[in-house]
């Protein structure tokens, strides 16, 4: 494989602690600041005033619009967006008087999920790969594959496509003709012309 010589682009008021690492291709505009024990991946672009904590990592081709913070123990695969505003937490019941830094939990953002904006993701969730959570909604549990998530505590609407497209009964895809079969009350998978499940 060649080695990519591409290197991340930094606006002049970027903050990037060095033992940051940040890959090819990516993108990182006016007042971000990524603290030190950061992983970015490559073709990333975190938008104005994004912060970025020391236990995080990004995968590649991820999206974090304006006014993001990304908190420790926040992992985020490939190709997620995370629109404007949206928060991160990694502690459920904080105090300002009371050190809870070793109770932080994992939140994981699956590949392809879009997080919309002003949308709260409350720590120790996952949230399932190819999942649109709608703006403004509060997520306090695990959201399933492919989930359409909205309201406060968030609750699943219905589904969406790997394209993001709400699926009608027949669950195909209107913009891309993929088929989707429903295995269970919150599980879909995404199906082949053979009939074979091609979701991972």
């Amino acid at each position: 494989m060649p080695i990519d010589k591409r290197g991340p682009v930094f606006h002049d008021t970027a903050i990037i602690d060095e033992g940051a690492s940040i890959g090819g291709g990516s993108r990182v505009w006016h007042w971000v600041h990524v603290c030190a024990g950061a992983v970015i991946g490559e073709d990333c672009s975190l938008g104005q005033n994004v912060f970025v904590a020391n236990r995080v990592v990004l995968g590649d081709r991820v999206k974090v619009q304006n006014n993001v913070s990304i908190y420790d123990n926040v992992t985020i695969e490939d190709e997620v967006f995370c629109g404007p505003s949206m928060v991160f937490t990694n502690v459920i019941n904080p105090r300002a008087a009371v050190e809870r830094k070793d109770e932080y939990r994992d939140t994981i953002v699956k590949r392809g999920a879009s997080l919309g904006a002003n949308c709260t993701i409350v720590c120790g969730v996952t949230i399932g790969q190819y999942a649109l959570v709608g703006a403004g909604a509060v997520v306090t549990k695990d959201v399933p594959a492919f989930a359409l998530m909205a309201g406060v505590p968030a609750k699943r609407i219905g589904w969406v496509s790997r394209s993001g497209e709400i699926l009608g009964e027949d669950l195909v895809c209107p913009r891309e003709g993929h088929r989707y079969r429903q295995v269970g009350e919150n599980i879909l998978e995404e199906i082949t012309d053979d009939g074979s499940d091609c979701s991972n």
